[in-house]
């Protein structure tokens, strides 16, 4: 058991579902800013001297700038990483991918203050980001799509619905791209690539479980699926029911469901009895 199998014991029951809807529509929302409000922006950006001062707000707010001024470039954005997102929290689940996203959060906010401490105490002087590019949060989307790249890696998708092509050389673009800019841009783009590219490591390498690894884990997972089938089939079609309650994903869309590791048989709990039932023996 990692690190994160441990946090989600503890804390796993405050993720946030459908994480990447609430992040795309924050994108839409400054979209409208910058159109329509575009004084405003000045108020939204990530400025640690500001924050210090007590304009803590910029700490969440930043997040609303979003990675493109096209209108059509940002449908294609939606488009795309909604259903990169959600595939992604399918497969690891609503806490992992919490934990994914926030933590290239926090660490594009820990790098600018530490962009902006180099600047007070190497010159003497409080520098603002803005006077060195904004800094938004195009590059945690990419780390969604290096992550999905990474996991799904033959995946094919149509890129503009149009050429299908398949992940990993989508990935290989998107990493030249990204080093085209981390070479060539300001200061902002750089701690923002390195940044969401720290995160994308960090992520990979303390849970590389994650990942899809060889031909024994594979047969693993067959063997699982094949043993735990009959088991998932319950009254009305529903594939999902708490050992405990007895409530299905029928009665509640919005809940999860996870085997117990613990339990001694094909036992599965929703998200309310997962941490809490008697372990069977």
């Amino acid at each position: 058991m990692n690190w994160l199998d441990k946090l989600e014991r503890k804390i796993g029951r405050f993720a946030i579902p459908n994480l990447t809807v609430y992040l795309l529509i924050g994108y839409v929302i400054g979209f409208g800013i910058v159109y329509l409000m575009d004084d405003m922006v000045g108020y939204l950006t990530l400025e640690p001297a500001l924050i210090l001062r007590g304009q803590v707000w910029r700490l969440i707010s930043w997040i609303l700038i979003p990675p493109t001024g096209n209108p059509v470039s940002l449908v294609f954005l939606v488009l795309l990483y909604y259903s990169l997102g959600t595939a992604l929290e399918r497969t690891w689940g609503s806490f992992r991918y919490n934990v994914y996203i926030f933590s290239g959060l926090l660490f594009t906010v820990l790098a600018a203050f530490g962009l902006y401490a180099f600047f007070y105490f190497a010159y003497s002087v409080e520098v603002p980001l803005s006077a060195v590019g904004l800094i938004s949060t195009n590059y945690i989307t990419m780390s969604i799509f290096l992550a999905f790249a990474a996991i799904y890696p033959d995946m094919e998708v149509l890129l503009y619905f149009i050429l299908p092509i398949k992940m990993k050389w989508m990935a290989l673009v998107y990493a030249a791209l990204a080093g085209y800019d981390f070479i060539n841009g300001g200061l902002s783009i750089r701690v923002a690539i390195g940044a969401s590219l720290l995160n994308f490591i960090v992520f990979f390498l303390s849970s590389r479980n994650f990942g899809r690894s060889g031909a024994r884990r594979q047969a693993r997972k067959a063997n699982f699926k094949k043993q735990s089938r009959p088991h998932m089939t319950y009254t009305n079609g529903a594939h999902h029911r708490c050992a405990v309650c007895g409530r299905t994903e029928l009665d509640d869309p919005c809940l999860e469901f996870r085997f117990c590791s613990k339990c001694n048989g094909n036992y599965e709990y929703c998200q309310d009895h997962l941490f809490t039932h008697e372990h069977v023996r």
